[in-house]
């Protein structure tokens, strides 16, 4: 028998998608012969994920497990929002949040071959792909830690279309979860405006003075025209200065403020931010039928 080695393991599953233990297999059954091995897989109905392989996953869910001082943000792809709905699709996602709170690996990479029993996260991932018949993929993860005088607040903006995590300092849970309630709708991109880089303010400062110029403006008043706009822009990305969405007559900073904390830190995931989807979009077209 040949010795089946995990470099043939891994190039049978990249040629696949099937999971590793069945990849394995179906090497042993052919004395390691790659060619005949992916014909075993795929008359065995093992290798169909990879004909899903090249499709784009931009739908999904993203959650938040959190576990003492611990907590976890994470978001796993599909194609289409109807998979968000399946339960098969909803308790893994679940289960990858709280594998990679157990494990704590580094990398998606790492954490796709977290192994439970003889099955790693990747083939969980891919056995769930063959059953839905929709490509899944976990696309990206935070681990968050927090002392005991911190707590932590998380938020899921329809099931898990939008996730947010805070850490908050000096203030309760329903605080954090409030300011995390924020963070989803208004999408802030600091805490505050000490955290924008000088690059950054400069580079707005360049874009606001050509507008200016080009408005036709006297250079005299320009410069107070730049400050005005450049604070407003502030305002606008920093988190402490915006209108806090359960009262607009307050800035969160001033509602976390008057609860005696400070926002430490937050991460939000939007699933599929960033990536293009495709634009022939049949469940799309259905949905955007339905509400007519």
């Amino acid at each position: 028998m040949a010795d089946v080695t995990a470099k043939m393991v891994k190039e049978l599953r990249d040629k696949t998608g099937a999971g590793m233990m069945d990849a394995k297999r179906a090497l042993v059954a052919v004395d390691g012969n790659m060619e005949e091995a992916v014909d075993h897989l795929r008359e065995s109905g093992l290798a169909q994920a990879a004909k899903k392989s090249g499709r784009i996953a931009a739908e999904g869910l993203a959650n938040v497990y959190v576990n003492a001082n611990t907590a976890v943000i994470a978001e796993v792809n599909a194609e289409t929002d109807f998979v968000a709905k399946n339960d098969r699709f909803q308790n893994l996602v679940k289960d990858i949040t709280v594998t990679i709170e157990e494990n704590k690996p580094a990398t998606v990479e790492e954490a796709l071959e977290i192994k439970s029993g003889e099955e790693t996260l990747s083939d969980s991932i891919t056995n769930a792909t063959n059953v839905i018949g929709e490509k899944l993929s976990l696309r990206r993860f935070d681990i968050v830690n927090k002392t005991d005088n911190e707590v932590f607040g998380s938020y899921l903006h329809q099931g898990g279309r939008i996730a947010v995590l805070t850490v908050l300092e000096g203030a309760d849970e329903e605080t954090a979860k409030d300011v995390a309630m924020h963070i989803a709708a208004i999408n802030p991109k600091y805490i505050s405006r000490e955290q924008v880089s000088t690059e950054e303010l400069e580079h707005e400062k360049k874009v606001l003075t050509e507008q200016a110029l080009n408005e036709g403006k006297p250079a005299n008043i320009v410069e107070k025209m730049i400050q005005g706009r450049l604070n407003k822009f502030l305002s606008e990305i920093s988190m402490n200065d915006q209108p806090f969405v359960k009262d607009p007559d307050m800035t969160v900073g001033k509602f976390v403020e008057s609860k005696g904390g400070t926002v430490k830190s937050f991460v939000r995931f939007e699933v599929g931010e960033g990536i293009e989807k495709r634009q022939e979009n049949f469940a799309d077209e259905v949905m955007s039928q339905l509400k007519k």
